[in-house]
Parts: C-alpha cells; structure tokens; sequence
C-alpha cells in the first residue's frame, strides 16, 4: 500500500468531478478507504479516527453531511454549528486525508455506490456485520462494497470525546 499525498487545493472535490477523480485514483492502483461524517467541532475522537482510516488504503476519501443532511439527523437544534464548506476544509486539512465531498442525501448509500470504495469504515458504534438496515448499528452501503469485493471495517472510538461532549462543555 502507498499513501498518496495529496495537495490541499486538490483534495476539495466537487460531486461533478468525483468520477473523474476516483477514476484516476483507481487507473492509478491506488487503493481507496471511504468513510463520512459530520465533523462539526473536529475533536481528538476525530482526528485519531481520520488517521487510522488512512491506515487502511492508499487514499482516504471523506464524506461531509451538508448542512442539511446534518439537520436531518436530528443531533440538536443548534448543530451543525459550523457550516458545511468549512467543515469540509477543516477535514481536508488533515494531512491523513486525500479528498472530501459534501454529500446532501440523508446517508451516504448513493456516494458510496457510485464510489465502490475498497474499504468501507466507520466508527466502533457500528457493526460491519450487521445485516438489518433498520438496526442502528447498520453501515449503509455495506451490501454494495462487499458485493464489489470490498471490505467493511470499523475503527474504535475513542472515549469521552464527542462533538455533542463539547457543545455540553461549553454551554457549562
């Protein structure tokens, strides 16, 4: 596996181009690790998350809930506290990550089909084995990665830290 590296301006990619790139990611042998999320208040949680998918494929690729498919999650009134455009530009700044998209649907189901990602990966409150997809423990777009050869992995989180954690501190 090689990780790629990617510039900062480049890892921004528009769901119009989002073809193109995976395309040439995939023309390339490059490996690709798929994984989203709100990332409204980056977090340690975060980050030691974002840095252990990068550790499963040569690209990690992120998907950013828009402001309205975070809204649809119902997490709180107030969230996402910071918009979607500088969620998706704080998360690209990582240096484990290689490009995000802003997705608008409620999950990620239609991104991920359309990606095919070698590598499936959420956070350890979900169950890659989990077959229901009523249950909440249920990784959406599992059927399609594992039907295309992928794989559907989770990585633990980290304790005691959460976006919903923050917003509770700093209202005390």
């Amino acid at each position: 596996m090689t990780r790629a590296k990617t510039p900062l301006n480049d890892k921004q990619i528009d769901l119009k181009n989002l073809d193109k790139q995976v395309s040439l990611w995939k023309s390339q042998g490059l490996s690709i690790c798929f994984t989203n999320g709100c990332f409204d208040l980056l977090h340690l949680g975060h980050i030691s998350y974002l840095d252990e998918a990068a550790k499963q494929a040569d690209v990690l690729l992120v998907g950013v809930n828009s402001d309205r498919s975070v809204k649809a999650l119902e997490k709180s009134p107030e969230r996402p506290i910071n918009d979607e455009v500088s969620r998706a530009k704080v998360v690209a700044a990582l240096e484990s990550v290689d490009g995000v998209v802003i997705f608008d649907e409620d999950t990620p189901k239609e991104l991920i089909e359309k990606l095919s990602p070698n590598v499936l990966l959420k956070g350890g409150d979900y169950d890659p084995k989990e077959t229901n997809s009523e249950h909440p423990k249920y990784i959406v777009g599992r059927e399609h990665v594992i039907k295309n050869g992928g794989v559907v992995k989770i990585i633990g989180l980290v304790e005691g830290f959460s976006t919903t954690n923050v917003i509770h501190k700093l209202k005390s």
